[in-house]
């Protein structure tokens, strides 16, 4: 969706909001056998970083909906995605990722509002007045837009440079605004949404360093005289040459007494096995000996999507599967692994999984492809649904039997229904754009 807005705040439909608090309550009574339900036992939130054109692979968006408490959009709410001209906002895939958590009952955090990269040009290109304006305008219609639904806002972001100076990066608001523009950006914020918490953002800030210090007096000097900030973020990205510091726990610890609460806000180890496991352990500990570190959030779901990929840094591997490293996690939280989940082998439960891959596109066009992969027993037919943008329309369909209603298309196989175990066979369908790129919504697969 495009938009020009000024204060436009969603509706939320009644519908929505009885399925949220419905998942909610069937979260809060499960056993602590994921990440959020162990989170929640420690009265914290475990999340993650999405993007929106994932929530279309099955195994991508069950492995959320079953092990996360919050969300993250990975890069829809940054400002290039949101106001990529000036005055014009764009929320379709914002509004995909909030409209997912909300049905899971899960809190979002956004990210974010104010920061040096991925900026449209036209942001850059403005003299201090008309970038005052912009940017105040840009936190009002970005959060007005969400006020209410937002548990978290990253009110700017990774403001100060690395090295031993301490010193502001450099940046259109630093150049042009001075000093001032992230206590400006924050009292914008706090009226633009009252009850949501406003964070300060940053990364290489997880010990006690200059720059993280630099922050520290940042902070300091803001509760002294009434600026609005609640909490912090520490981003925790780790690896070899950065690993989790000594004086972690220290570090958080003297910023939630400043006042505010801490949130590890990106957090990935590159590594594997035991040693990955050890460190992850190690920042899942420093944040439950902080009684004001409300909650972690890993910078994505799987490995195959994570931003360093090679360093294969999160939890779940390539295919989903749990690694040491949530098992120890998992631990950590005081949770334990659950044996009897639904896709166990010789369980008898008959299951079937459904991933959309895109396999050809053009200006006007593209073709989607979806494959349903049968579960540890064999199957005789399954059932698969597709979701298309409102704009978005089918011209053809193969090797499935479609039934349309709207936007809603549910599939049938024509001749391929019968699967062994762990087989697979697919559909595909061509789709015109209609000025939509969006990918489609995959929903589960049923297995008969």
């Amino acid at each position: 969706m495009s938009m020009t807005v000024r204060g436009l705040t969603r509706a939320a439909t009644a519908g929505l909001v009885a399925a949220a608090a419905l998942t909610a309550a069937a979260h809060s009574a499960e056993a602590a056998d994921t990440l959020g339900s162990a989170a929640a036992g420690q009265g914290r939130y475990f999340g993650t970083a999405v993007a929106a054109n994932h929530l279309g692979e099955a195994d991508y968006t069950a492995t959320l909906d079953r092990e996360f408490s919050s969300v993250t959009p990975e890069n829809e709410m940054k400002w290039d995605a949101t106001e990529p001209s000036r005055g014009t906002f764009t929320f379709g895939s914002a509004d995909r990722i909030v409209d997912h958590a909300q049905s899971q009952g899960m809190d979002v955090r956004g990210h974010t509002l104010v920061w040096h990269s991925q900026l449209p040009s036209w942001v850059g290109s403005l003299g201090a007045s008309d970038l005052r304006t912009a940017m105040n305008a840009h936190i009002n219609g970005l959060m007005g837009h969400y006020k209410g639904e937002i548990h978290s806002w990253d009110v700017v972001n990774e403001a100060f440079q690395d090295g031993g100076s301490g010193a502001r990066r450099s940046s259109p608001f630093q150049d042009k605004l001075g000093n001032g523009f992230i206590e400006e950006a924050f009292r914008t914020a706090r009226a633009a949404d009252p009850a949501a918490k406003l964070c300060y953002n940053d990364y290489n800030t997880d010990g006690v360093n200059a720059k993280s210090n630099a922050v520290y007096d940042m902070v300091e000097d803001f509760k002294s005289r009434g600026v609005p900030i609640d909490c912090v973020g520490f981003q925790s990205h780790f690896n070899s040459n950065s690993p989790v510091p000594s004086d972690y726990r220290q570090n958080l610890q003297r910023f939630a007494d400043l006042g505010v609460d801490v949130q590890i806000t990106e957090l990935d180890v590159e590594g594997s096995g035991s040693a990955q496991a050890a460190d992850y352990t190690k920042v899942v500990e420093a944040c439950l000996a902080v009684s004001r570190c409300t909650g972690m959030t890993v910078w994505g779901v799987t490995d195959k999507y994570s931003w360093r990929s090679g360093g294969t840094p999160l939890l779940f591997d390539g295919n989903y599967q749990e690694k040491p490293a949530h098992d120890a996690v998992l631990s950590a939280l005081g949770g334990s692994g659950d044996p009897g989940d639904p896709g166990d082998p010789g369980d008898g439960t008959l299951s079937c999984t459904a991933t959309y891959t895109r396999t050809a596109d053009w200006s006007s066009g593209y073709n989607g492809q979806v494959t349903i992969t049968a579960g540890d027993e064999p199957i005789s037919s399954w059932t698969a649904t597709v979701t298309l943008p409102a704009q978005q329309s089918v011209s053809s369909l193969w090797n499935g039997t479609p039934t349309r209603s709207g936007n809603v298309m549910t599939v049938r196989p024509s001749w391929n229904g019968t699967l062994a175990a762990g087989a697979s066979t697919s559909f595909g369908f061509t789709v015109a754009k209609n000025g939509s790129d969006a990918a489609p919504a995959v929903g589960t697969c049923a297995a008969s």
